[in-house]
């Protein structure tokens, strides 16, 4: 078959408590959320065990597929494992259930349990669980499991042990506090402000512009720099390919059809006048009758707004008809310019409204949209005639068919491309990201197989060969050549030149004196300059007031001064706001790494197995 595209925690006095609720939620995140993860049979039940607690094989196979969810959150596609792995995942996830067991391990030693009253009011007391009148559901619990392949004693059991685990938790990084000289040190070194003055140099600033190279400088920059002018390994690839777009215009139009497909979407087409308007809600009449009175004595419509404790944006309605305004669309409608009508009803009560423009009455008519209507009736045409193929393309691909046969009998067209994994801009069949996908994933000797691309086009695809590196010959590089000659040629002159603006600055000369310099007042250590290499905050902050530096980075080179050094507030609002967040991270920090050591000695003093077979089974129904 044809494969398809694809808060900051409370303080210390309620610690505990807070991580009991992460704790509750992740699991059922964790336990939840595994949607997709089949149970493993047959002797297969656990990965390893820490001490007497084993850790159940599918509780790994869920914690690894909500990363995985994750990083296609991250990064907007789907990961595959390897890739994953590659990026240390496994060894995450198996650390976290490793810990998790730890924790069960010690709190069933040390006896730490909960009672059942107790786990009944978690059970009750999850959104999860609750129905369509906002309380805990009977049907809902059970049906809610059911469809996470759990009992409600297995899922009773696990609460009770992550309860239990929340409390040995609590315990360990509870009361944590940070030393007051730790605070005082980070506020001062965060708190630091420093002014500084930044010129920065062009081609402008040089004492002539760079002369143009001679064929003998880019012949010899050319091979000085041959691995910036060489082609990078490459896979050869020959493709047949389907698109819509290539046979769309083939496809018959039906007149009648499109006459209906315009009728179906008259709305579109045929948009009556409206309005801009935002809509003021009061709490009865008499409110919105006195608000009103003051705008009719020339108050402001926005004051009243934020008297309301809201903005314009909170109010708005953008753009409306009359019959969406109801009972006031007739007076708003009626404004020839914008201004405030009302109080009339709405759904949410009493309102003002506002209609700030007119927004004339549109009408294209048939003739006009006939073009556009009947290019998308032909690609939809297009990609129901490439889907009727795709049978017959498996079909012969199955029986051993080549690509040029392929091509011969499905009227595909055959292409070779010679495509370099992860290179960016991408065009023409490449630009596809299922083609791409493909393309990472062939290897020589594999069978062509049909690939559904997102727009509805088909393409199969063959790896010829390894196209290894290859130098650009200069003549086909040249214009490279010269950008990147006259790149080099430039950044050593700016470099030079800095050099001799700071020792012109040291010799008695201002920096003013050599062009247009930026200051800067009050800077902070996160601070970002625009187009500056991210070296520059940290001279900033390494140099002593009247110090000069030069800085360069890709396309930058300037000289900087320091002017002026500003030690941290003692004292204010903004100064205690600060020091008291450094002192919660710090608090945060510490309790986490004592965390840590205290479930690695944990799992040391338990002893950890770990089945690697288990594991490599678990991954491979990730394939």
């Amino acid at each position: 078959m044809a494969k398809d595209p694809e808060t900051e925690p409370r303080r210390k006095r309620s610690a505990g408590r807070s991580i009991a609720v992460w704790i509750l939620m992740g699991m059922l995140i964790v336990g939840l959320g595994g949607f997709g993860v089949s149970n493993f049979g047959g002797g297969v039940t656990s990965v390893g065990t820490v001490g007497d607690r084993k850790i159940d094989v599918n509780d790994y196979a869920r914690a690894l597929q909500q990363e995985l969810d994750a990083l296609a959150a991250q990064f907007g596609q789907r990961i595959p494992l390897q890739q994953a792995i590659a990026f240390g995942v496994d060894r995450q996830v198996l650390q976290s259930v490793v810990t998790r067991a730890a924790l069960d391990n010690e709190a069933s030693r040390i006896g730490l349990s909960v009672g059942d009253a107790t786990i009944a009011a978690e059970i009750t007391g999850l959104p999860a669980f609750q129905g369509t009148a906002g309380t805990f559901d009977r049907e809902t619990y059970r049906f809610t499991l059911n469809n996470s392949d759990l009992t409600e004693r297995d899922f009773e059991d696990s609460l009770r042990e992550d309860v239990a685990r929340s409390l040995l938790q609590g315990a360990v990084v509870g009361g944590f506090a940070a030393p007051a000289q730790l605070t005082d040190t980070l506020y001062a070194w965060v708190a630091e402000r420093r002014d500084y003055a930044l010129l920065t140099l062009t081609e402008a600033d040089l004492a002539a512009p760079l002369a143009d190279p001679t064929d003998a400088d880019l012949t010899a920059f050319h091979e000085a720099n041959i691995d910036r002018f060489t082609r990078p390994e490459a896979k050869r690839i020959t493709y047949a390919a389907l698109l819509p777009d290539a046979i769309a215009a083939d496809m018959a139009v039906d007149e009648t059809a499109l006459r209906a497909l315009y009728d179906t979407r008259i709305s579109e087409f045929v948009q009556p006048e409206r309005r801009l308007v935002e809509r003021l809600v009061f709490a009865d009449e008499a409110a919105a009758a006195a608000a009103m009175a003051r705008i009719d004595a020339g108050e402001a419509f926005e004051t009243i707004v934020a008297e309301r404790g809201l903005s314009v944006d909170d109010i708005d309605l953008g753009d409306v008809s009359a019959r969406d305004l109801g009972p006031a669309g007739e007076a708003v409608f009626a404004l020839e310019g914008p201004g405030v009508v009302g109080p009339f009803d709405s759904a949410l009560g009493p309102a003002l409204f506002r209609m700030n423009a007119v927004l004339a009455a549109q009408e294209t008519t048939f003739d006009a949209a006939r073009e556009g209507l009947a290019a998308e009736a032909q690609a939809d045409a297009a990609r129901r005639a490439i889907a009727d193929q795709v049978e017959g393309i498996d079909d012969l691909l199955a029986g051993g068919a080549t690509l040029q046969e392929l091509a011969t009998e499905t009227g595909m067209e055959l292409g070779t491309i010679d495509y370099v994994p992860g290179s960016e801009g991408n065009v023409a069949i490449a630009a596809y990201a299922a083609f791409r996908d493909a393309a990472d994933a062939v290897a020589i000797g594999d069978f062509a197989e049909a690939v559904m691309l997102v727009d509805g086009g088909v393409v199969a695809l063959h790896l010829d060969e390894i196209v290894p590196p290859a130098p650009i010959p200069f003549d086909e590089a040249r214009d490279a050549v010269v950008t990147a000659w006259r790149a080099d040629t430039l950044a050593r002159a700016l470099s030079d030149r800095a050099v001799e603006i700071k020792a012109g600055i040291e010799a008695g000369a201002t920096l003013e004196s050599f062009g247009i310099v930026s200051v800067t007042a009050n800077s902070a250590r996160e601070s970002f300059v625009e187009g500056a290499p991210a070296g520059l905050m940290t001279a900033v902050f390494d140099m002593d007031p009247g110090d000069l530096r030069v800085i360069e980075g890709p396309d930058f080179v300037a000289v900087l001064r320091l002017d002026t050094v500003t030690a941290a507030a003692t004292e204010g609002d903004d100064a205690t706001a600060l020091r008291e967040a450094i002192a919660v991270q710090a608090e945060q920090a510490i309790a986490q790494d004592a965390f840590t050591l205290f479930t690695n000695a944990l799992s040391a003093e338990a002893g950890i197995t770990l089945d690697q077979t288990a594991i490599n089974a678990v991954h491979a129904t990730f394939q």
